[in-house]
């Protein structure tokens, strides 16, 4: 098992500084558990302790080439030395743009931020100006960044719950004022009949309707067959914006990411994570008669935005994925790990099922694959925590909350798929050996 003695007394000192000793809530893990990265190259990361790790968090799933690309700080390295930040545009600028409007169907015009918070929340305000409306839908279970207005969930366990067939937006912090609330409809991912009555009803007030293609932030669900063609249809027939967030699936799922997987095209699309290979950098896009009011009355900047770092590593990574089978070596190793994982949960007889893209994906423990947040709700979270926090110990890293999926990378190996899947039944063996859940399942 792992020693974390340098991460622990760097946690004390941190704290003093830091609240939870780091700089996102993401990154705490508890008072003994948090870790400190030292350095990570390919598809492995190394904490201040020197324990080695098999790396599918990714950094939550920018690193789409691996670690310390070469490639790409190579591109770094050689921009940083003309000078960062001018308070003015650069051609780097367009050459990336050129390449994104040239991979991703329906962005005819874009403007980059640095997160894909930011982005993700600039849409939204173009789609209210362009429509003069306020309100939003979202669903269930997604996650649109750390702004104000999509900081929302619905039926979060324990003693807060709220039905499903009139899901309450509850806020997942405080500070958020109840005004932002009201300007959110929430309703269950996945469930086109719902979603068709609430805009027969609401069209009028609803200024946009917000989905991840996949859903990223619990498991990657995929969409129903049908699902997001509906929106596509009901914004169409109702003046509303369709918002698809591809922070998380763009230029990961396809080089056009989910809009060339799926064959849908939204009105606007928010970028971020593998577009810089874990650089920061993000975008908002698509068309141009939306688009075209940035400047007319709709205000968007930054001191960063388009910031050189972001702009160079995003201009490398486009190269490489546009011109190499990187992301088909993403999804083959992905369907490799899936069928590895497979094999491991039926020759132990858990209950479990797969679901995702290959290169984005989780397991449950259920015995059907999910199709909504609340059916994550009712897995047994329990024990998949309890394997994941066992597979860390080991040297397997997947995120320790089961919301959040396995990442695949084009620099995992064949050998980090066997070792992961040989950990990963000596963990799950293990685990099911405790008190707590060996009443539970027979295994062999």
């Amino acid at each position: 098992m792992v020693s974390l003695t340098k991460s622990n007394a760097l946690f004390e000192a941190a704290s003093t500084l830091l609240p939870l000793g780091v700089t996102s809530n993401f990154r705490y893990w508890g008072p003994t558990e948090t870790r400190y990265i030292d350095r990570g190259k390919g598809a492995h990361l190394w904490d201040i302790d020197g324990n080695r790790y098999i790396d599918y968090r990714l950094g939550f799933g920018p690193v789409i080439l691996g670690h310390s690309d070469d490639r790409v700080d190579d591109a770094v390295c050689e921009a940083i030395r003309h000078g960062q930040s001018f308070a003015l545009g650069t051609p780097l600028e367009e050459e990336v743009a050129r390449k994104i409007t040239a991979m991703c169907p329906g962005v005819d015009m874009l403007r980059f931020t640095t997160t894909g918070t930011e982005a993700t929340m600039h849409a939204i305000r173009l789609a209210r100006a362009y429509t003069r409306r306020e309100k939003i839908i979202m669903f269930e279970g997604q996650f649109h960044g750390l702004h104000d207005y999509v900081m929302f969930t619905s039926a979060i366990g324990g003693d807060v719950h709220s039905s499903r067939y009139s899901p309450v937006a509850i806020p997942v912090s405080s500070g958020i004022p109840e005004a932002v609330r009201n300007m959110v409809i929430m309703l269950p991912f996945n469930d086109l009949e719902d979603l068709e009555d609430e805009v027969d009803q609401s069209w009028h007030d609803v200024a946009a309707i917000i989905v991840e293609p996949i859903l990223g932030n619990c498991g990657g669900i995929l969409p129903e067959p049908g699902w997001l063609e509906l929106i596509r249809r009901l914004c169409d027939e109702n003046g509303i914006v369709m918002i698809m967030d591809e922070v998380k699936t763009g230029f990961r799922i396809a080089r056009g990411g989910a809009q060339e997987h799926f064959g849908v095209t939204a009105d606007l699309v928010t970028y971020a994570k593998a577009l810089g290979n874990g650089y920061p950098i993000a975008a908002f896009g698509g068309k141009r008669d939306i688009m075209e009011q940035i400047g007319q009355g709709v205000s968007h900047g930054g001191t960063y935005t388009g910031n050189r770092v972001g702009l160079a590593a995003a201009n490398a990574t486009l190269d490489i994925l546009a011109k190499t089978d990187a992301l088909e070596v993403v999804a083959e190793r992905g369907r490799e790990l899936q069928t590895a994982i497979t094999e491991v949960l039926e020759r132990i007889g858990v209950p479990f099922s797969v679901s995702g893209h290959p290169s984005m994906f989780s397991f449950w423990f259920s015995e059907e694959a999910p199709k909504e947040y609340r059916d994550w709700l009712v897995s047994n979270r329990a024990l998949h925590d309890q394997v994941a926090s066992h597979l860390i110990e080991r040297g397997v890293m997947p995120d320790p909350d089961s919301r959040e999926p396995w990442f695949l990378s084009a620099a995992h190996s064949l050998q980090d798929i066997a070792d992961t899947a040989s950990l990963l039944e000596d963990t799950l063996r293990e685990v099911l050996r405790s008190h707590a859940f060996a009443p539970k399942y027979a295994y062999a």
